[in-house]
């Protein structure tokens, strides 16, 4: 079976490895095109196109995917499927292009959770469970037939980075199971609507503009907030500092107090060991932090360097 892959993040990258360790036949890999980043604007390659170089595997990055000449060199690979993890929306003419069609890993269990950003939104919305889908792909962004789904319990310590780890490694599992299941015909394609759930809620993408917290919310939902966003984007409080100059106090990590009996607004802090923040029913307790323009660090040695 000949077949290629589309990614373009770390994400992707560990199902392209296993793909490559369980000997399938990986005839090309369509990545991102490359791009300058950072203060030296130097050009810099997508995580999925430096395995892939390790690999020797043949790659295509293609500007735009409706390209004659891009549309050509794919149909010229004679893939018997495509692969896609974490990879820009494709046209028609490229997904329906092998015979056996397109798989698509997802990060939720489908069809829950469509969108760009499923587990961060999982997350955020204190959820318990999440888990991985893989479906054929269709006009409909994520509506495609379901192939497998895999259930990962979201634990109270876990946040965006930690789900990003456990979901990148069982989605990769994930495929390959998938693939087999494909190639001895002994699968089944799952219409989305016969999972019959009465709303289902969807995963836009994430802008900064949603990492600000409101202290007028409840406590749990601002503690999720930041677990879902945790590391990146971040969420964030907005401020005056001591010079009375608007400022971000960036929050990666917190634990919760509720119904805390406090009518103090803002920071509660002794200046040395802890740091609170007031919320509509409690207080969260803050572990990790970063102040704008400075690095991330634990209370203690924040408050060691600024005082409210």
């Amino acid at each position: 079976m000949k077949i290629v892959f589309f990614g373009t993040p770390d994400f992707a990258v560990a199902t392209l490895q296993k793909l490559i360790e369980n000997k399938f036949d990986v005839v090309g890999v369509v990545t991102a095109p490359d791009k300058p980043a950072g203060r030296g604007q130097q050009i810099n390659y997508s995580a999925v196109k430096v395995f892939a170089l390790e690999k020797g595997v043949h790659i295509m990055q293609p500007i735009s995917m409706k390209d004659d000449s891009f549309c050509e060199a794919l149909k010229n690979l004679n893939a018997d499927i495509q692969i896609v993890v974490a990879f820009r929306m494709m046209p028609e003419k490229v997904w329906n292009m092998p015979p056996l069609g397109t798989m698509n890993l997802h990060g939720s269990l489908l069809p829950q959770y469509r969108g760009a950003a499923p587990i961060n939104w999982a997350i955020i919305n204190g959820e318990k469970i999440t888990g991985v889908t893989t479906f054929l792909l269709k006009h409909e962004i994520d509506t495609g037939n379901i192939l497998m789904r895999q259930e990962v319990d979201i634990m109270p310590e876990d946040d965006f980075g930690t789900m990003y780890e456990k979901l990148k490694s069982i989605g990769a599992d994930l495929v390959v199971d998938s693939l087999n299941k494909i190639i001895t015909g002994n699968y089944t394609e799952i219409p989305q609507e016969e999972l019959g759930f009465p709303q289902l809620i969807n995963a836009p993408k994430i802008y900064k503009e949603l990492g600000k917290i409101n202290p007028k919310n409840d406590v749990e939902s601002v503690h999720n907030l930041i677990r879902g966003l945790s590391p990146i984007p971040g969420a964030y409080i907005e401020f005056d500092d001591n010079f009375n100059k608007p400022t971000q106090l960036k929050i990666f990590k917190t634990t919760l107090e509720t119904n805390a009996n406090s009518v103090a607004e803002g920071f509660v802090t002794d200046n040395k060991t802890f740091l609170k923040y007031v919320c509509n029913n409690g207080l969260l307790n803050i572990i990790e932090l970063q102040l704008q323009g400075k690095k991330r660090m634990k209370v203690d040695e924040f408050l060691r360097g600024y005082k409210f």
